[in-house]
């Protein structure tokens, strides 16, 4: 099985890969610390493997504090869909995959 990609967001690619994407954009703000994240994380893959329509990345709040304070994270895993370059939508902690699908909708 063919595993899509889930593009690594940091300060240096945001631009290009989320503001100027015309595809929405799920992004998954997390850290290796973070045990909640960890369970999320096969969900959010398997999402991405059956939405091709939307893009997939994963920011580390670690890596790029920037990004996370630009959005106001103050709780991991949050999860932030963007339309149009623009954030539309939030969801903070650990969620069914039924739930998520509604999310992206």
């Amino acid at each position: 099985m063919l595993t899509r990609a889930i593009t690594t967001i940091n300060q240096e690619n945001f631009d290009d890969q989320v503001t100027r994407s015309s595809a929405p954009v799920l992004l998954d703000f997390w850290a290796a610390w973070c045990g909640p994240c960890s369970m999320l994380s096969p969900v959010v893959e398997e999402l991405a493997e059956e939405h091709p329509e939307i893009s997939f990345g994963k920011v580390n709040v670690d890596e790029a504090p920037e990004l996370a304070q630009r959005y106001q994270i103050s709780a991991i895993p949050t999860l932030l869909l963007f339309r149009d370059g623009e954030p539309v939508d939030v969801s903070v902690g650990v969620k069914s995959k039924a739930e998520l699908e509604a999310f992206l909708k």
